[in-house]
């Protein structure tokens, strides 16, 4: 297998990343009736690394690993009510320092704790290393700072387009309620991460292109609640979905209308991604561009009886990562394990800058030669962590020392724990995680 051309300049860099997308809803997955066809011809025109694992499933600690380069246990936020430390060098930083103007939209979640963005959405974004920018609430974050007082900018424009105060009740009705589904009142223009979009083509345009860019849209979706527009939902409302396995809450029609929702609001994430990509061309800039998709975590929906996030099982730890642009062959499918982490190597080097110090990550591109770039892969948590290597997966917790292990060739839903039949495989993986630990410790 040859490996990636490095494009002769460096490239521009736009990178889509949503929150809670799962690895498994996407259109090329025939198993799965959701519709991404610009997600599709992404993975046509690039390549698709078929395992990758979030460092942490969850949206602070995720995304805290993504800028550091470093591993769940020493990225500085273990939780959602840790703030990423300002101390800490970032991989935004190191693209400012070669050249690049480095524009950001959407959920950063690199304050977490804090929910303050000023209703500008620039009060960090300069600390962390964005030139351009607007960060903005999550779904539920914004909520908290009322319909007169916002501290965001998004609830700064549903207050000034008077809609705050629809919002906020909606969002109300909903918390507590996971299985409630059902429309939003929000017009569909805004919609929260049409909104995003939005601010995408308004810092695109303010970044120009007398230097190469980097833009990364942090989608608000396909997070719950399953808050989703009428037309969004007109394409889902006849299909079935097969349920979650090994459940036991929600009827089949609630479960398949939760699923009608996800896979809606991944099918508008798709829309916005081929809007951009479209704009993107029309400025004459798409061959000199990376295009990146990926998300921060998955979502359990229903599966082992769990609903959203911090379970250490795939539907939730596993998420689509694709790449496409100069120099990276078409229609490649890589299954080589990787983490997420490792986009924060990918994009130092297509940016021509160094790694940053005491990372955990690896290029990409380094990938593509055909040899793995990684023999395990870890995530954890506060309460456990796992480790993938060779087909098979080690999960540990860290209060008990339970330990369960999976074949996940053989057995892909992680319904039969195996450690009392391969005690010495248990004891192997154990021995690599504990190893990997005190090392990035």
């Amino acid at each position: 297998m040859s490996p990636a051309k490095r494009p002769e300049a460096p490239p521009n860099i736009l990178f889509f990343f949503s929150d809670q997308h799962r690895y498994d809803f996407i259109g090329s997955n025939a198993d799965i009736p959701v519709e991404t066809p610009h997600l599709d011809r992404l993975q046509k025109r690039g390549v698709t690394f078929s395992r990758c694992y979030t460092p942490s499933p969850l949206c602070a600690p995720a995304r805290a690993c993504l800028a550091s380069g470093k591993p769940y246990r020493s990225c500085g936020v273990i939780n959602n009510d840790q703030d990423y430390p300002l101390d800490q060098a970032t991989v935004y930083q190191e693209l400012g320092k070669h050249g690049y103007n480095v524009g950001g939209v959407g959920k950063f979640d690199l304050h977490k704790a804090t929910l303050d963005w000023g209703v500008d959405g620039r009060r960090l974004i300069g600390e962390w290393g964005f030139t351009h920018g607007i960060d903005s609430e999550g779904k539920w974050d914004g909520v908290k700072s009322g319909a007169e007082n916002p501290s965001g900018p998004y609830m700064e424009y549903l207050h000034d387009r008077g809609l705050a105060d629809l919002y906020i009740q909606d969002m109300n009705r909903r918390k507590g309620n996971w299985g409630l589904t059902g429309f939003t009142p929000l017009p569909d223009d805004a919609y929260g991460d049409n909104w995003i979009a939005d601010n995408a083509r308004k810092i695109l345009h303010q970044m120009g292109s007398s230097s190469p860019w980097f833009l990364q849209i942090n989608f608000a979706g396909p997070h719950n609640p399953w808050d989703i527009t009428a037309a969004m939902y007109e394409p889902y409302k006849q299909v079935d979905f097969s349920p979650a396995w090994n459940h036991f809450d929600f009827d089949a029609a609630n479960q398949n209308e939760i699923r009608r929702s996800y896979a809606a609001m991944i099918t508008n994430i798709d829309r916005q991604v081929g809007l951009l990509l479209a704009e993107i061309e029309g400025r004459g800039e798409l061959e000199q561009t990376v295009v990146i998709y990926g998300s921060d975590h998955g979502e359990m929906l229903g599966d082992h009886g769990y609903w959203g996030k911090k379970r250490p099982y795939d539907s939730c730890c596993r998420v689509p990562l694709i790449l496409s642009g100069p120099g990276l062959p078409a229609g490649r499918v890589v299954e080589d394990p990787v983490s997420l982490t490792d986009l924060n190597n990918t994009f130092v080097e297509l940016s021509g800058g160094n790694p940053l110090t005491g990372n955990d990550s690896y290029s990409l591109l380094s990938a593509l030669s055909g040899d793995p770039i990684r023999e395990t892969v870890v995530s954890g948590l506060e309460d456990w962590d796992f480790v993938f290597r060779d087909g098979w997966k080690l999960i540990r917790s860290q209060d008990t020392g339970e330990r369960l292990l999976y074949n996940m060739e053989e057995d892909p839903r992680e319904m039969d724990d195996c450690s009392s039949r391969y005690p010495d495989k248990a004891v192997r993986l154990e021995s690599e995680l504990v190893a990997h630990l005190e090392k990035m410790s």
